[in-house]
């Protein structure tokens, strides 16, 4: 059974050691795995001017299409690195889906009913092309070293650095990185290395994905079933993604044999079970997973950071996993590059294990309460689960309560160091610790592409008169007092947001002085106090 059957999968090849075997080699980032979650952060960190060497112990891209559903807020900060366009050439667009009880579908909904948005809310794209697109796009920065065979076998932490064993076909080296982020998944050596655990819970349930090879004409869109009567007792799950593959996901329970159950031949029948007995299909990759809903107490553990599902995991419905490590990566660059430029102090990477442990911790609650509902423990959980579905169909309160798996929205930082709080009061608008909201521009360009790598300070209206010293830290983008960017930013004449980085919300104000922006600066930085 090949995987990626319309798919080549490249051999970036093996260069042995600059220092060679035995050697000591210094650098200012290492980053441990080159996943999705790694290159997005080595790209940010060469846009923000830092070196880094990415190291991996294989020489291609993931085998099999893995994490496949990428929201809109992951296809911005990717659009900022320079790929976004790729991934939604590619990807299949949808933001439609469908709930089914039994034979009945119950509701629909649609994830981003209007309209003045650059990338929809979803895109469906194999694990594959998402790691070549940012693979090819990391080639073109001389910041980047890409190293791959090396593999990472030992970490020792330092006060000044840490000290990486790495083992190659030529022989082992040494690595002595500043900083380091462990974006090594969720068997993470750098985890295991530290002997640090995560904490959380482990779900009684088996569900098989297939990636299916077929011409079919189901809409673009993402259907669920609970119960239905191709796999009675179950659940299922349908999504579209390119050349003609289709995802299926059924629920086995718990007494599933894994090794068993992802042989063809129990694999077949379940998918003409759904597909129908002369539908022609091929498969193209199978995997048996259980949910996880856990993560490490601490992201941040001195020079050693942890991010994507070296720090995190939770179950797949709800598209959590790839996109909440990317916004981690997105997180954690611009901070360090701050911190190595020396603009700021260590205090600012406290901020990340801040703001991206609750980011977890809503992900977490999420995927539970979502696994609760798909797999009800008990006769009266699931007679209550079914009055909920049945109700569904005609009263919008119990929709609110079907949980096939709430997809994944960017965290806003509620609670975090580096937000200004309202002084005014905004009738609309993202509010401080925010994602920034993107709007189409009079010239046909994009709010968001119009932000640095740095600091932006979006103006309504004519700009305020910024001190040269805001003026060299700070970009100023100047809008329209009216039209569709202010009225979703809640702003009027004067009005001014302050974005940090990430396009996260910093500040905002009707009326601001250079002393407001260059407190809420500081701010930012981890500087007040």
């Amino acid at each position: 059974m090949a995987a990626g059957a319309d798919f080549t999968y490249p051999a970036f090849g093996y260069a042995p050691p600059p220092v060679g075997a035995g050697g000591t080699e210094a650098c200012r980032v290492a980053i441990i795995g080159g996943g999705p979650v790694g290159l997005s952060a080595a790209l940010d960190l060469a846009r923000q001017g830092i070196a880094c060497i990415l190291l991996d112990e294989e020489d291609s891209v993931s085998v099999g299409s893995r994490a496949i559903c990428y929201a809109k807020r992951t296809l911005e900060i990717w659009d900022r690195l320079g790929v976004g366009q790729r991934m939604l050439a590619k990807g299949v667009t949808w933001r439609l889906g469908k709930v089914f009880h039994g034979e009945q579908q119950r509701y629909g909904f649609d994830l981003l009913p209007e309209s003045g948005h650059q990338f929809p809310a979803f895109i469906n794209l194999q694990q594959y092309y998402a790691e070549l697109y940012l693979v090819e796009a990391a080639r073109q920065q001389p910041l980047i070293d890409m190293r791959w065979k090396h593999r990472v076998t030992d970490v020792v932490p330092g006060n000044d650095n840490t000290r990486l064993t790495v083992e190659t076909p030529d022989g082992d080296y040494t690595l002595l990185a500043d900083y380091v982020l462990a974006a090594d998944g969720a068997r993470s050596t750098i985890r295991r290395k530290l002997g640090l655990d995560f904490k959380g819970q482990v779900f009684e349930d088996r569900f098989l994905i297939a990636d299916v090879k077929m011409k079919a004409d189901f809409p673009v869109e993402r259907w669920f079933w609970f119960d239905p009567p191709f796999h009675s007792g179950g659940s299922a799950l349908l999504h579209s993604q390119p050349d003609d593959v289709w995802r299926i996901d059924l629920q086995l329970g718990w007494q599933a044999d894994p090794d068993a159950e992802r042989k063809p031949e129990r694999v077949i029948p379940r998918l003409k079970a759904m597909l129908g007995e002369d539908t022609p299909f091929e498969l193209d990759w199978v995997s048996i997973y259980t949910f996880q809903c856990r993560r490490l107490e601490r992201f941040r553990h001195g020079r050693v950071l942890f991010i994507g599902d070296s720090a995190h995991q939770v179950s797949p419905f709800g598209a959590r996993g790839a996109n909440s490590g990317v916004q981690d990566a997105d997180n954690i660059a611009w901070k360090l590059a701050y911190v190595l430029r020396g603009e700021a102090s260590e205090a600012l990477l406290d901020t990340y294990d801040t703001e991206r442990s609750a980011a977890a911790d809503e992900n977490i609650l999420n995927s539970t309460r979502s696994t609760d509902f798909i797999s009800p423990k008990g006769t009266m959980a699931k007679a209550l689960r079914d009055a909920v579905l049945d109700l569904a169909a005609d009263h919008a309160f119990a929709r609110r309560l079907v949980n096939s798996g709430r997809l994944s929205l960017p965290s806003t930082y509620r609670d975090t160091p580096l937000s200004t709080p309202d002084r005014d009061a905004f009738s609309a608008g993202p509010p401080p610790g925010a994602p920034a909201v993107d709007a189409p521009l009079a010239d046909g360009d994009w709010l968001l592409r119009r932000c640095g790598a740095g600091f932006t300070l979006l103006s309504f209206g004519a700009p305020p008169d910024l001190v040269p010293g805001l003026q060299q830290r700070i970009r100023t983008v100047t809008l329209p007092a009216t039209g569709l960017a202010a009225e979703r930013y809640g702003a009027g004449p004067g009005s001014v947001y302050l974005l940090r980085p990430d396009q996260h919300v910093a500040a905002r104000w009707h009326k601001s002085s250079n002393q407001d922006i260059s407190i809420a600066y500081d701010r930012a930085l981890a500087r007040a106090g």
